[in-house]
């Protein structure tokens, strides 16, 4: 079938490249984790799953970190909270929530 297929098209796709493809949108999967997808190709090291089936492109790379960005800015401008909860200072937990220094 891939033989008929590339002949028709004019490519040269193999199963190789669909596992490459399904392991690229497995780990795009916020419900799979790369350790999963390691699991599923079956490999002895995480490292070969990330190094060789992972490559990102630059356009989605950004765009996850201005959305990150965004959302850190975002819970910046949110209140700290206004009590201390029991054993805690409550200068301790507005430096830890972005609302002071120490």
């Amino acid at each position: 079938m891939f033989r008929r297929t590339n002949a028709l098209l004019g490519t040269d796709w193999s199963m190789h490249d669909l596992r490459h493809t399904a392991a690229l949108r497995m780990s795009r999967d916020k419900r799979l984790t790369l350790r999963d997808v390691q699991t599923i190709l079956g490999h002895a090291h995480l490292g070969t799953t990330a190094d060789v089936y992972l490559v990102e492109e630059e356009e989605q790379v950004i765009a996850r970190v201005q959305e990150y960005l965004a959302d850190r800015e975002e819970r910046a401008k949110r209140p700290a909270p206004s009590a201390a909860a029991a054993g805690y200072e409550a200068s301790d937990l507005a430096v830890l929530f972005g609302g002071g220094q120490p």
